[in-house]
């Protein structure tokens, strides 16, 4: 296998809990740790949500921003301008900016800011009317979750993707949908088995993770994939859904750091004796 040099995506999410200049925040440690993505979330929550759900209260009322589901997405949620100070803002201290969209209009929002890459969450990998705005009207990277969703349907959308052979823009992830995810859970071989099907008909393949620690993330790159995702936090004891199954600022450090040295380590020996092997061969094979 040839192992080219991870890409870890800091996944903020909404873990920035609507506050604009958490989010500058977040972007900027993402960077500091070694990221080279930043990427948030976009939703149309009228679009998105039934008038039931929308004005339902939140399944978890601990972790609400607001006295409804509806009001509490929408108090999460950024506009386009602010999103486009977003990517200004990571542009400018060298950090990928990139969003999960939810919806069509969500879809078409960010594509007119022309990303490197927009990410389609596992919820939303059957929505074929956001795929078809991805797939014929954006030219960047698009990057798909695979958690909770059937073999049938992977091949669907990347099919979809092929019938106007766009499928080379496609980073598909393995990807087990639960915050967090408990390691029994992770199921790290899918990842071969993405890879094996579909490693000549994507551009490559990545692994999303809700799970808790680090070690984990080694393992799936060492198995091939190539793209790295993690939900991000500057403080997993904040009020949210997500904060739980985020690493904070220290992991992500450790993170990267990790997947860097198993990336300079994944190599042959360039010759038998190594020179570093040369002093103890002497020394102690006598």
């Amino acid at each position: 296998m040839n192992y080219t040099k991870p890409k870890v995506i800091a996944e903020i999410g909404c873990n920035h809990m609507g506050q604009f200049d958490i989010a500058i925040e977040l972007i900027k440690l993402a960077k500091e740790c070694g990221a080279d993505v930043a990427k948030f979330q976009k939703r149309n929550n009228k679009e998105l949500l039934s008038e039931e759900q929308y004005n339902t209260a939140h399944p978890v009322p601990y972790n609400s921003y607001g006295n409804t589901y509806g009001a509490h997405r929408e108090a999460l949620e950024f506009d386009l301008h602010q999103h486009k100070e977003l990517k200004k803002y990571a542009e400018s201290i060298g950090i990928t900016y990139s969003t999960s969209v939810w919806d069509v209009t969500s879809a078409k929002e960010i594509v007119s800011l022309n990303p490197e890459l927009i990410k389609v969450p596992s919820a939303c990998n059957h929505k074929m009317e956001m795929l078809t705005v991805l797939r014929d009207e954006y030219d960047g990277e698009v990057h798909i979750s695979t958690g909770m969703t059937t073999t049938t349907e992977i091949e669907e959308f990347v099919a979809f993707f092929e019938e106007k052979n766009q499928a080379k823009r496609l980073v598909v992830y393995s990807c087990t949908s639960g915050y967090p995810v408990p390691v029994k859970d992770v199921c790290l071989l899918e990842i071969v088995k993405l890879i094996d099907k579909y490693s000549t008909r994507v551009k490559s393949i990545g692994f999303s993770g809700h799970h808790l620690g680090i070690a984990i993330d080694i393992a799936a790159y060492t198995l091939g994939a190539q793209w790295i995702e993690r939900h991000f936090t500057k403080d997993r004891t904040w009020k949210g859904t997500d904060h739980a199954a985020s690493l904070e600022v220290p992991g992500l450090q450790k993170m990267i750091r990790d997947l860097n040295h198993a990336f300079n380590a994944l190599t042959y020996k360039s010759e038998e004796i190594l020179p570093i092997e040369e002093v103890q061969r002497k020394k102690l094979k006598n």
